[in-house]
């Protein structure tokens, strides 16, 4: 019966599966993890819960900095606590790339690479150093360093091109490649066929230390692709139509598994796109099972012919390949969607938050309405895709001096123009792609406007060699798009400063800009109207300078080599002068130094005691925010800029740090006193208690004065007041980010009531001790007739086993008025790590008696 059912399993539950049977030991993994595995189709509608142990974790230097910064805080815990230190060890494979500290200071030049880079270092000396530090007083943990020219890499392109496993060969002991990592587009290597996504940063500490995954057993949404994409039709196009669809189909928490004949249509790049943006559709993982297109992309990226032979054999042994010419087994879906590929048009996703991937590509626009849709943001009322600008200000012309020469915005007019992200940078054919469109541009005589900031960041030095191969860098330099950095730059908000004329024109006259990542911009695309005149008088349209499908194909199979991934990842752990000078000490703990305002002795194990602290619920606290719809991790802790009148920044020039040396949000993290001030600092926060005011502000309410988020949660602190924060939906989209979930609680947040999670941040605010509710459907502050200005309490047993996983729980306010929510401890593992007051105290504790 079992074997029966096994052959049926979709290929993501069969993962599971053999990674449960292989650590099976009857303590951690048992038996009964296995038995519910096998017999999924009937186990996953009851929610039932499992055990899941990754081959490996993956993480970046944002979030690998905080993660070095908790072991390091660990071994002092458990020295502390008279406990052996060395216990805090990674047992798992560690990758940890470098690729999210440079910013683009210096664009439009020859020499941006060097220059920028220069300046990484001397802004991130101290937080190299300490990553420098951890390589070698913690074990597993392969460090990728920054580097200069080809030596510098994108987080998903370098784990697709080269740390990606496939299959496993530990010893002669052959198993499946899984990872897990600490940023929600970990999923981009599900494209490749290995197991992956994102999880909190806490998380991902925990499973470096060996403790299981406690996760529930997931439903499984076939998405059968059939036919092929029509010519000028990319794979952007395809994924925002992927990502729309399984939107409206409801894919929280579930696996999608792609599968059907229109696979034999799709390169392993366009695969990794549609996966990459997982977070964005909500699922947990978007997988593509291996095929003889993956087999072809190994070789292509370097993979030795024994090594893929090998993979080959290993997942046919045990049924795991994919031919899609062949008759194989049916696979059971909890549910499915078809997509014939010719259906797809082009699109883009209108204005939104721009953050990453994450700037909700589900609302995606077909081209052909994109004027139409802007004029309606324009008119808008305040908000997502609304500006509010009155009728008679909307053609409103801002001319103003760019270095002499005459320059004008008006609304809409594009003042930073990206070529970057790994979803791009990773794909030749859209690489390639925007260099013929430069080319044809070039050719006509249209040229990008000089006051906008124009940038090419690739994710590895592979883009740069097939750029060079096929002569398109010339034309991309020609528009503007240099190459200024190896790395994410634009894309998570590390653009660098705009020029001070073009910066005042905009908030002189209340210009409504437009940032455009990852494409070439002429100065308008909308596809019907025209871009510009040649010499001659010509008008030229859009379509004029879009290459062809066959033009495309035919530059990538001239210009990609396999020679250029093999000599690029030879030198991948080389790092550069720069990296390689750094000395750090070679010892297990860690030597704080209390003036840092990088990388201080931390607060979150002070006053640490071996017993738990049990459950706690909350009594009598007031609402710090009351958040809308689809507040995302950017909203909660920005990584970027630090504006110049914030309480962070006011910390730091208090501290003898000059505006110049600010650097970011995201790389001060580990300074608590500055990620506390930067919680909730996001300058487009729409918090209901400011009566339509956006910005980083509430109300102290037993006073009523308006201040800023971080003065109002001292003011509460100080009087010995908790708080809560209300929300809506899709609380905590976007990139993961531990930190915030960490930031509220240095701010006094016990607990967050939302009318639905994002999945990764909910597991966050678990790992970090705040209780994760969610108002019952239909219910949020309005329809229950709450102000926000009630004080709340929250009523929890002192016993944990008296708590049950998605429990009803009443919320009380001073007002007479309650209501229930639901608890939203989803297994019984996050129930005692919520005693323990988070998943860190826990393994500490458990390491201890160990």
């Amino acid at each position: 019966m079992w074997k029966h059912m096994e052959d049926k399993l979709p290929f993501t539950i069969r993962i599971l599966l053999e990674s449960a049977i292989r650590i099976c030991d009857n303590f951690q993994v048992t038996k009964e993890d296995v038995e519910k595995i096998i017999d999924w189709e009937n186990t996953s509608p009851k929610q039932v819960e499992i055990r899941f142990k990754p081959g490996r974790v993956l993480m970046h230097d944002y979030t690998a900095v905080p993660a070095v910064f908790d072991l390091a805080c660990m071994r002092d815990a458990m020295n502390n606590l008279g406990s052996d230190s060395d216990k805090i060890n990674p047992l798992v494979p560690v990758d940890l790339v470098i690729d999210h500290s440079v910013q683009v200071n210096v664009a439009r030049s020859e020499n941006a690479v060097q220059e920028n880079m220069d300046l990484e270092f001397k802004r991130n000396m101290e937080r190299f150093s300490f990553l420098k530090w951890g390589c070698t007083a913690f074990n597993n943990m392969l460090v990728i360093p920054p580097g200069s020219g080809e030596l510098t890499w994108i987080i998903f392109q370098v784990n697709l091109e080269y740390l990606g496993r496939v299959v496993f060969n530990t010893n002669g002991i052959l198993y499946l490649d899984s990872v897990v990592g600490t940023d929600s587009h970990t999923t981009m290597i599900d494209g490749l066929g290995v197991a992956g996504w994102g999880v909190g940063g806490i998380e991902a500490e925990a499973a470096m230390l060996g403790l299981p995954m406690s996760m529930l057993l997931p439903d499984v949404v076939g998405f059968r692709f059939s036919g092929k994409l029509r010519d000028g039709v990319t794979a952007t196009d395809l994924v925002l139509t992927v990502t729309q669809m399984l939107r409206k189909h409801g894919v929280v928490g579930k696996f999608v598994e792609f599968y059907g004949n229109g696979m034999n249509e799709l390169s392993l790049a366009d695969r990794a796109t549609i996966a990459n943006m997982s977070p964005e559709y909500g699922a947990t993982m978007g997988f593509f099972p291996v095929d003889y297109v993956t087999l072809q992309y190994l070789k292509l990226t370097g993979r030795s012919d024994e090594t893929v032979a090998r993979i080959e054999a290993y997942l046919r042994a045990n049924k795991m390949f994919v031919d899609y010419n062949e008759s194989h087994q049916k696979r059971v879906y909890s549910s499915y969607l078809e997509l014939d590929l010719a259906d797809v048009e082009p699109c883009v996703i209108s204005n939104s938050y721009w953050h990453c991937n994450s700037c909700r590509p589900h609302d995606r626009v077909p081209l052909k309405d994109m004027k139409a849709d802007w004029h309606l943001c324009l008119d808008n009322k305040l908000g997502f895709k609304g500006f509010a600008v009155p009728k008679e200000a909307q053609n409103k012309v801002a001319k103003f001096s760019f270095h002499g020469q005459p320059a004008e915005l008006k609304h809409g007019s594009v003042v930073i123009a990206a070529i970057t992200s790994c979803t791009n940078t990773s794909n030749p054919s859209v690489m390639l792609g925007a260099g013929l469109v430069a080319k044809k541009a070039c050719e006509f005589g249209i040229q990008v406007k000089p006051w906008i900031k124009t940038s090419l960041a690739p994710g590895s030095g592979v883009v740069t060699k097939y750029l060079l191969q096929s002569g398109l860098q010339n034309y991309l330099s020609q528009q503007g798009f240099h190459i200024v950095a190896y790395g994410c730059t634009t894309c998570i908000g590390n653009s660098g400063e705009l020029d001070d004329s073009v910066a005042s024109a905009i908030s002189d006259n209340g210009i409504v800009e437009t940032l455009v990542r990852s494409m070439i911009q002429v100065d308008i695309e909308f596809e019907k109207e025209p871009i510009g005149t040649t010499k001659d008088g010509k008008t030229v349209y859009f379509k004029d300078i879009w290459p062809s499908t066959q033009e495309i194909a035919e530059v990538v199979q001239s210009s990609v080599l396999p020679d250029m991934f093999k000599t690029t990842y030879e030198a991948i752990t080389k790092g550069n002068p720069m990296w390689n000078q750094l000395s750090v000490p070679r010892t297990s703990l860690h030597s704080w130094d209390p003036s840092s305002t990088y990388i201080p002795e931390p607060p979150y194990f002070k006053n640490m005691t071996v017993d738990p602290p049990g459950a706690r619920g909350v009594k009598d606290t007031y609402c710090l925010l009351n958040l809308g719809d689809f507040i995302t991790t950017d909203h909660i802790s920005p990584a970027g800029s630090i504006h110049k009148d914030s309480p962070a920044a006011k910390f730091l020039l208090d501290h003898g740090v000059e505006r110049k040396d600010f650097n970011s949000y995201g790389s001060r993290r580990g300074k608590d006193e500055v990620l506390a001030r930067g919680t909730f600092a996001n300058i487009r926060l729409d918090n209901k208690l400011l009566n339509g005011e956006v910005g980083p502000k509430t109300i102290h309410i037993p006073t009523g004065e308006k201040l800023s988020v971080f003065d109002a949660a001292m003011r509460y602190k100080a009087a010995g007041h908790d708080t809560i924060v209300l929300a809506g939906a899709d609380y905590g989209s976007g990139s993961s980010r531990d930190w915030a979930a960490k930031g509220p609680m240095l701010l006094g947040v016990k607990a967050v009531i939302a009318k639905r999670f994002e999945r990764i941040h909910r597991s966050n605010l678990v790992g970090i001790g705040i209780i994760p509710l969610c108002f019952k459907s239909g219910q949020f502050v309005d329809t229950l007739g709450l102000t926000s200005h009630e004080r709340y309490t929250i009523d929890l047993p002192s016993k944990i086993s008296e708590i049950r996983p998605g429990q009803e729980v009443i919320v009380k306010t001073d007002t007479g008025k309650s209501f229930t929510c639901i608890i939203r401890f989803d297994t019984e593992a996050e129930l005692v790590y919520f005693s323990h007051g988070g998943i860190l105290p826990y393994m500490i504790r458990n390491l201890i008696k160990q």
